[in-house]
């Protein structure tokens, strides 16, 4: 299946869930934001929302600065 992460072209496997593509990505416990299709995913919903063919996620993570 044809998606988008970061505006960088992905394949993922149909059916899987956005918890499975933070794991493959080593995402951080804490820091880390999701949005598909422009609508923010809670963490608590990651484990059962399932990517569709064409999602454009886009992964921000925070940083400490000024």
């Amino acid at each position: 299946m044809n998606i988008k992460i970061n505006n960088e072209p992905a394949i993922v496997s149909d059916g899987m869930k956005l918890a499975s593509i933070a794991t493959m990505l080593q995402l951080p416990d804490k820091g880390v934001a999701v949005a598909v299709n422009n609508a923010m995913v809670p963490r608590t919903e990651w484990a059962t929302h399932t990517v569709q063919e064409g999602d454009d996620i886009v992964i921000l993570k925070a940083f400490c600065g000024g």
